[in-house]
C-alpha cells in the first residue's frame, strides 16, 4: 500500500487499537445490526463440505453464522482481519460454538485486505462472507497524490480468483453518506435489555465517533460507500453472474450476492495455505 500524507490518520492505527476494534465486539446487540446479520445470513446457504472465508471477520458473527447455519457441517472457515485482537473473540467464539468446532475447522488469520489475498490459492473456497468491511479497503497513489479505488477493485478481483467455480460472495458495505445517527436511534431500545447497559451506551457512542471519521475519509476517497449500480457494474465486469442487491440495517446498506458461474475453468484448487498470511 502507498504511503498517504503524514497529515491523513492512519485507518490501520485507528482500527488495530484494540479499543476501536473491541467497540465494535457488542454492535450485534444493536436491532439495526441484528437485522443485517439476519439479511445476509439468508443469502448464505451454507453446505457440508464447504471452504468458507469471512473477511473482515471483527468478533465473529458471520464466522458463527456460517457455521451454524451448515450444522457444523461446513469443512473449514477461515477469519481474517486487520485488527489482532479480533483474534481473541474468534477463539472465545469457537469455545461457544454449537455444534462444538474440531480444532483446525475455524481459524483466524491476521492480515490486511487491502494488500490482496496473495497467499489465497486459486478455487480455494466455496463462499466468501464479509459485513460492513471490503469498503474499506484502502491505496493511496504518490504519483497522483490521492487516495484511489485501486485497492477495493483488486480485492473484488482477488474475490473472484479465490472463489471455486460455482462457488458465492456475499457481502454489506455502506450506502453513499450513511446515516450513523438513523443506526444509533434505531440502536436506543437495545440499550435497555443490554446486559451491560453502561458499556453498551460507552460503545454506542464510540461508534457513532468513529463512523463520523469514517464518513469524512469516505469523502476524500479513501474509502468507498459506492452506489449500489456502481457495485454491480464492478462485480458483473469481474465475470460474477446473477448479481443481486437489497438494502438492509435501516436503509444504510446494501447486501450483494454474486456468484462464480461454474463454466470458468478450473485452476489449482489447493486449499489456503494453513501459514498465516503476510502483509
Amino acid at each position: 500500500m502507498s504511503s498517504p500524507p503524514a497529515v491523513t490518520p492512519s485507518f490501520m492505527n485507528h482500527w488495530v487499537n484494540s479499543r476501536c476494534a473491541k467497540a465494535f465486539w457488542s454492535q450485534n446487540e444493536l436491532p439495526p445490526y441484528r437485522r443485517l446479520l439476519a439479511d445476509t445470513v439468508a443469502w448464505l446457504q451454507p453446505v457440508a463440505g464447504e471452504r468458507w472465508l469471512d473477511l473482515g471477520c471483527g468478533s465473529g458473527q458471520l464466522t458463527r453464522s456460517v457455521w451454524e447455519a451448515s450444522a457444523g457441517s461446513v469443512a473449514e472457515i477461515v477469519a481474517l482481519d486487520c485488527a489482532a485482537t479480533n483474534g481473541e473473540a474468534i477463539s472465545r467464539l469457537r469455545e461457544r460454538l454449537v455444534p462444538a468446532a474440531a480444532a483446525g475447522r475455524i481459524r483466524f488469520v491476521h492480515a490486511d485486505f487491502s494488500d490482496g489475498l496473495a497467499a489465497c490459492s486459486e478455487n480455494s473456497f466455496n463462499g466468501v462472507v464479509s459485513g460492513l468491511a471490503i469498503q474499506y479497503a484502502e491505496s493511496y497513489s504518490v504519483p497522483l497524490g490521492r487516495w484511489t479505488t485501486e485497492a477495493y477493485d483488486r480485492l473484488l478481483e482477488e474475490v473472484f480468483r479465490v472463489l471455486r467455480p460455482g462457488g458465492r460472495f456475499v457481502f454489506s458495505v455502506n450506502v453513499p453518506e450513511p446515516a450513523w445517527g438513523k443506526i444509533a436511534l434505531y440502536g436506543v431500545p437495545a440499550f435497555f435489555t443490554s446486559r451491560k447497559p453502561l458499556r453498551f451506551f460507552r460503545n454506542s457512542m464510540r461508534m457513532l465517533r468513529y463512523g463520523r471519521w469514517l464518513k469524512e475519509e469516505a469523502r476524500l476517497g479513501r474509502f468507498h460507500y459506492l452506489p449500489a449500480s456502481t457495485i454491480t457494474e464492478k462485480l458483473t465486469k469481474l465475470g460474477f453472474g446473477a448479481v443481486q442487491s437489497r438494502l438492509s440495517f435501516v436503509r444504510q446498506a446494501y447486501i450483494f450476492r454474486g456468484w462464480k458461474p461454474a463454466g470458468v475453468a478450473r485452476g489449482n484448487e489447493t486449499p489456503l495455505s494453513l501459514a498465516p498470511m503476510q502483509k
